[in-house]
């Protein structure tokens, strides 16, 4: 009997161990608190006393969304689609970037269908949804429009008419649009460097947490 008893403790403890490995806020079937810019954008964002108007590209001063960081708990779908050269290098700087601010990520990716992968994102209802690939540019078109309540960064690429939920961050060698516009001749896939796309989701998502959204980031100095 005392044996038994002490194997039912044991067991009990693994679990408690085991139910305790996760994050709160890895459960997004919770609800958490309105996500928050943690830290200013630097001088140079943006003109403080002229803000973007939709649709209007700014560039930035490099290096003047470094000391802003999502609050905690922030929820990011990562929206993928693509297994070439600049999609995967995207797709690591999302992450890298996730990780490092401790970000609660999940991955939808939509090689097979982009609407349906649009859509399975938007479910999920998270803070923000982070585009990768050239491929979802046009189903972004399409859906994002029906969807203003939700967030939308493209990196490495842009919608042509943005809605105001829809922000990007590229740069000439990164100015696919879509919409049969098809890449533009300064088009460089060896222009998705490792430094390029970090800046790309750390200056999107500053101007996100700042509702600086609908206008294009231009990045063309890091």
């Amino acid at each position: 009997m005392r044996s038994l008893t002490r194997l039912a403790a044991t067991l009990a403890a693994v679990a408690a161990v085991t139910a305790g490995c996760g994050s709160p806020s890895d459960d997004w079937t919770q609800p958490h608190p309105m996500p928050t810019a943690v830290g200013a954008l630097g001088a140079g964002f943006v003109d403080p006393s002229a803000a973007p108007t939709p649709e209007s590209t700014v560039t930035p001063k490099p290096g003047s969304w470094n000391d802003v960081h999502p609050s905690k708990g922030y929820r990011v779908v990562l929206l993928t689609a693509g297994h070439d050269a600049p999609t995967n290098a995207l797709v690591k700087a999302v992450k890298d970037w996730a990780k490092a601010e401790d970000v609660s990520l999940r991955t939808v990716t939509a090689d097979q269908d982009h609407v349906a992968g649009i859509t399975r994102a938007i479910d999920l209802k998270p803070d923000l949804i982070v585009s990768a690939g050239n491929d979802l540019v046009d189903p972004l078109a399409v859906v994002t429009a029906s969807h203003l309540a939700q967030q939308f960064l493209v990196v490495g690429a842009e919608v042509a008419e943005p809605t105001g939920n829809v922000t990007a961050a590229d740069w000439s060698g990164a100015s696919f649009r879509g919409e049969g516009l098809g890449a533009a001749s300064t088009y460089d896939a060896a222009s998705f460097t490792e430094e390029r796309c970090a800046a790309a989701i750390r200056a999107g998502v500053a101007a996100v947490l700042h509702n600086l959204t609908g206008i294009v980031i231009w990045l063309d100095e890091v």
